[in-house]
Order: C-alpha cells, then sequence, then structure tokens
C-alpha cells in the first residue's frame, strides 16, 4: 500500500478497533456471560453461575509462559485460599491462542492451583471483557455488575514489598458491603497472544 492517505485510514481503523477491545466493560457495567470448558477437563464453568451461591467471582486472565503472570502464581493462589471459603469464587482464564488446553492443565497442576483455570478458545471472553494483559482482573458481584478491574499489586517482583494491595482492598471492601476503594486500576503484563 504505498498511498499515504490510504495508509493513514489503515491505521485508524486498526487504532479504533484496538480502543474499542480495550474498553469493552466498566466498572459498574454487567460483566459479559461467558462459559467455558476447564482445561484437560470435559466439564465447564459459567459466569454468571447463581447456582454457585458466591459473593463475588474473580475473573483472571492468566497465560503459562508469560514471566509477569508466573510471577504472580502463588499470589492468585494465597488469595483463592484467603477468600474461597469468603464466598468468592476464582476462575483463571487463559486465552492466549499459543497456549494449547494440556499446556494449561499441566501449569495449573504444577502451580498447585486449586482454582479452576479454563480455555478461552479464539480470545472471545478476552475481546469481550476488553483484557488486554496476563496477569488481568476484572471482579464481579452476584448481580453480574463489575466492581473492580485491573491489576493484583504493584510489585511483580517482590510480593513482601507490595504497598498497594488493590485486589485485596477490593475484595476487603466489597464483601464489606463497601464499593472499592480504587475501582479502577492500570493492568500490567505481557499481551494475550490473539490469533
Amino acid at each position: 500500500m504505498s498511498d499515504p492517505r490510504a495508509r493513514a485510514i489503515l491505521a485508524i481503523a486498526i487504532l479504533s478497533a484496538l480502543a474499542g477491545r480495550a474498553s469493552a466493560v466498566h466498572v459498574g457495567e454487567k460483566a459479559p456471560a461467558f462459559s467455558l470448558s476447564v482445561a484437560g477437563e470435559s466439564r465447564r464453568l459459567s459466569v454468571p453461575d447463581p447456582a454457585a451461591g458466591q459473593a463475588l467471582t474473580v475473573v483472571m486472565f492468566i497465560s503459562t509462559r508469560c514471566p509477569v503472570s508466573n510471577a504472580y502464581d502463588v499470589r492468585m493462589e494465597d488469595l483463592e485460599k484467603a477468600y474461597g471459603s469468603r464466598r468468592v469464587r476464582f476462575i483463571g482464564v487463559n486465552s492466549n491462542v499459543n497456549e494449547p488446553p494440556a499446556e494449561i492443565a499441566a501449569h495449573a497442576r504444577e502451580h498447585g492451583f486449586t482454582f479452576p483455570v479454563v480455555k478461552d478458545e479464539g480470545s472471545r471472553t478476552a475481546d469481550a471483557y476488553g483484557a488486554q494483559h496476563t496477569p488481568e482482573i476484572f471482579v464481579i458481584d452476584a448481580a453480574g455488575l463489575l466492581r473492580y478491574h485491573g491489576r493484583i499489586d504493584e510489585n511483580r517482583d517482590d510480593a513482601a514489598a507490595v504497598r498497594s494491595p488493590d485486589l485485596r482492598n477490593a475484595l476487603d471492601a466489597l464483601l464489606a458491603g463497601r464499593p472499592a476503594p480504587v475501582a479502577s486500576t492500570k493492568a500490567f503484563g505481557c499481551s494475550i497472544k490473539r490469533g
């Protein structure tokens, strides 16, 4: 494409599409519903799931290969252990097209995840949510509304040095019937590998 005007129009169209995908759902809006298979199993999980009886659902877009996502593996499992008994359901969602279900299931076993990890074929759920990074977090209340979106905390390198435990703060407030003190933070990590 040698026409500069045509290149500019194409660039604007691409940027517009990416911007729309990045802001698919906002805090306070209805979270997109999904039903996906647990990696390596025939069982499916759905969001929302009124039968689950959960106060909150934490949807975590994660990866097997991203070093940033992997730096949070222990923290994600610790959060599930701390809040799972408090009617908070954690679900890992892998939307990377280059990470097959068998690899995802093996990664979950190796890291001792007690929360399920589902495979998002074609990245459709990531697109519906506007998820761009791994890890990236969406907290949904029992009414299906998004109440927190963003990062787990600000320090990928050292869990002991975390000064802003954003996800914990949001969960504590929401479980106490208050809004998240900071409802939206900037997620960071590897980009989700789409097709």
